[in-house]
Formats: C-alpha cells, sequence, structure tokens
C-alpha cells in the first residue's frame, strides 16, 4: 500500500510533463478544428506529391497586391530550397499600392515582416496577425498614429487587412500550425505592390517618381523579389537607421 501510495503521485508528475504539442493546443478551438476536418487531408496530399515531411516543415509566404496572390512556399529543414505549393487568391484588398505608414489610411503593408500570432476567435472567422508597423513603419510612418492589428484572414472585407475568404484561411491556417508545429520559430511574410518584374517595377517608379518614400522601399523590395527568384531561399534583410533595409 505504501508503495503505491508513493508511485500515484509520481504517475501524476510524469503526465503533466508531457505539455501538449502546438497542434494539439490550437485543436482545442472549434473554427481549428474545423479547419483541420476539411483541409487536413488536402494538406497531407500536398505535402506528399512534393516528398516535404510533415514533421519538417518549413514555409515562406509573398503577398502580392496588384495580382491579389498570396503565395505558400514550402520545404523539409534539410532541404537547400523552397518550392512553390500554392497561390491562394486574395478576394478583397483595400488601399493602393505603397506602404502602410498611418492609421486609417486603408493600405496594406508593404515590406518584410512575419506572422506574429494565430487567431482563433477573429472576427473573420480565422485569422493571422502580421508583425505591423515592423521598424522601418516606425521610422517612417507618423509616429504615434502607426496603427496595427493587420492580418491575412477570412470573410471577403478588407480595411488594410488582406482578406482571402473562410475556405482558404482554413488551409492556410492548417500550413501555419504545421510549421510550428514541426519546430518553425517565425514564419517570413514578404508584402510586395506586385510582382516585381522588370517591365512591372520600371512602370512603378515612373508613375510614383516624385514619391521617394514608396521608391526606395520598392527598391528594396525588388532586391529580395529578384534574389529569391534566382535562389529560392528568403534572402537576409537587416532594418537600417532611415527606414530602408540591406538585403542580400
Amino acid at each position: 500500500m505504501n508503495f503505491l501510495i508513493f508511485l500515484f503521485p509520481l504517475l501524476l508528475l510524469n503526465t503533466g510533463m508531457n505539455s501538449p504539442s502546438f497542434r494539439e493546443t490550437q485543436m482545442s478551438f472549434t473554427r481549428v478544428r474545423e479547419a483541420y476536418a476539411g483541409k487536413e487531408k488536402i494538406v497531407i496530399k500536398t505535402l506528399g506529391e512534393h516528398s516535404i515531411s510533415r514533421d519538417s516543415l518549413r514555409i515562406y509566404l509573398r503577398a502580392f497586391k496588384t495580382e491579389k496572390k498570396v503565395e505558400l512556399w514550402a520545404k523539409n529543414i534539410s532541404d537547400s530550397t523552397y518550392i512553390l505549393i500554392k497561390k491562394f487568391p486574395i478576394c478583397d484588398i483595400s488601399g493602393d499600392v505603397g506602404p502602410k505608414r498611418r492609421y486609417k489610411d486603408l493600405q496594406v503593408p508593404e515590406g518584410f515582416y512575419h506572422i506574429s500570432d494565430l487567431n482563433p476567435f477573429s472576427k473573420y472567422y480565422l485569422s493571422m496577425q502580421i508583425n505591423y508597423p515592423n521598424a522601418s513603419d516606425s521610422i517612417r510612418g507618423v509616429r504615434g498614429h502607426l496603427g496595427n492589428f493587420i492580418f491575412i484572414h477570412g470573410e471577403c472585407v478588407s480595411s488594410g487587412c488582406i482578406a482571402i475568404t473562410n475556405d482558404k484561411i482554413k488551409e492556410l491556417y492548417v500550413w501555419c500550425i504545421e510549421a510550428y508545429n514541426s519546430g518553425q520559430k517565425q514564419i517570413d511574410l514578404t508584402i510586395f505592390p506586385a510582382q516585381l518584374t522588370d517591365s512591372n517595377y520600371s512602370g512603378l517608379t515612373t508613375r510614383f517618381s516624385k514619391y521617394k518614400d514608396e521608391i526606395s522601399l520598392w527598391a528594396d523590395l525588388k532586391k529580395s523579389y529578384d534574389l529569391f527568384n534566382k535562389t529560392c531561399v528568403p534572402p537576409t534583410v537587416i532594418f537600417l537607421p532611415d527606414g530602408t533595409h540591406e538585403v542580400f
């Protein structure tokens, strides 16, 4: 009997040491369970088609405002390069090309970001928060009036966010959970005014030639766009004191 009394608290202690995984924690929310019920098989099938292991998944996102697309790129942790997995159509996006510099300007940000939070209780079904304002926005935007709470989310309405419908956010949300669950610490997201081909870039810089802020940002984004298209490796980005970036 004394042995059993001693053993019981040890069993409780060992049980407590097995903390839930990121996926398990997220699955405690109703909408996340709905997302997995509808999209988990699709994600697993897509991973298999590209020889990517669920347990070593790494992802990178690119968004293009003019073309209204979010690109999902993925690889195994041991792979040297990413491959394009899917393009999600953007159903609504407010504002025009150009960065977000103040609260209520309805602009979708442009620049170098990452996903800072997953929200299973979103007003727009499910959402992934973007870390706006980043260091560059804080320098170049209207100080004290930058705004925040910018998301990729469901539904089809935008006031500075990227809306991709409930159906599409379910799948993208599952991809993000799977990446975090496999150990990815940060999911990077680059938001472009458009696909920065040479012709598109020339058109933008000509059209907005008097807008120094936009021209400066787009030059940095162009470097990132070209480097990634050449190497399929997200470039390293360093935020500089004047709000520009070193991209390499």
